[in-house]
């Protein structure tokens, strides 16, 4: 069944006309206009407290007094320092606290620069280059992923991904996150696929250590005894192992 066009305007008149007339019940105009009764009684209102039925147009929802809006003064500072530094809404956060001692939320920073037209819009262009390994087993990516709570136990996922093909050659779901865990499923994954040249991994407990010069676990010896090179991502970036990360994001998702 197709939607009935008519004009906004002359649907509000005509109803408005009726409802005036006194000679139907308004929850039955309401439902033949497809409003709902407050509604209803919004627009006879307004027409009977005007006179006029431009009164019936949609009016702004904007609050007529905003007692939390930042001062003007404030205001015309950030968008002077967005100006003359081209900063962002959480630089000037820190600028403006240690400024004026005044603590603006990061948000309403950005609202401000947004109400004046002062935030570009970001252009993406292509990649330069495309990152990743030119065959496949030249790099492999491992990470693990947080706790996943399944019936009567805990499921910790361990994904290995080739960087060449973005192919997940294993996922493991380990009931603990341990090296002990760990190895034997590596173990079966090289039988099968056969070890890579290298292998990428952020500094996770199982395969980087604090406790020795070299940052090696038991694990790490393993895949260096394998002939297997081992990369380490930055720490807080994992930016690093994108083609990973951005699985587990999909998984979690």
């Amino acid at each position: 069944m197709p939607w009935n066009k008519v004009n906004l305007d002359e649907h509000l008149m005509r109803f408005v006309i009726r409802a005036l007339s006194g000679k139907e019940r308004m929850s039955s105009l309401c439902r033949e206009f497809g409003i709902s009764r407050p509604t209803g009684y919004l627009w006879r209102g307004r027409y009977q407290g005007s006179g006029s039925f431009a009164a019936l147009r949609e009016q702004s929802r904007r609050p007529r007094h905003s007692p939390r809006r930042t001062e003007a003064e404030r205001e015309e500072r950030v968008a002077a320092l967005r100006q003359q530094t081209g900063w962002g809404a959480k630089k000037l956060h820190v600028v403006l606290r240690d400024e004026q001692r005044v603590l603006v939320p990061v948000r309403t920073l950005h609202r401000i620069l947004e109400r004046r037209g002062l935030l570009s819009e970001m252009v993406h262009g292509a990649a330069p280059q495309r990152f990743q390994r030119s065959e496949a087993n030249e790099l492999w990516q491992m990470d693990s992923k947080g706790k996943y709570p399944v019936p009567e136990r805990e499921c910790h996922p361990v994904t290995l991904l080739d960087d060449h093909s973005r192919y997940v050659v294993r996922q493991y779901a380990l009931p603990a996150l341990s090296v002990a865990q760990a190895w034997p499923c590596l173990v079966q994954t090289f039988r099968t696929y056969g070890a890579p040249q290298g292998m990428l991994m952020d500094r996770g407990s199982l395969w980087w250590s604090e406790l020795n010069g070299w940052s090696l676990t038991w694990l790490s010896v393993q895949l260096i005894e394998q002939g297997t090179g081992l990369h380490y991502g930055r720490i807080a970036h994992p930016q690093t192992q994108g083609k990973v990360e951005r699985f587990h994001c999909t998984l979690g998702g």
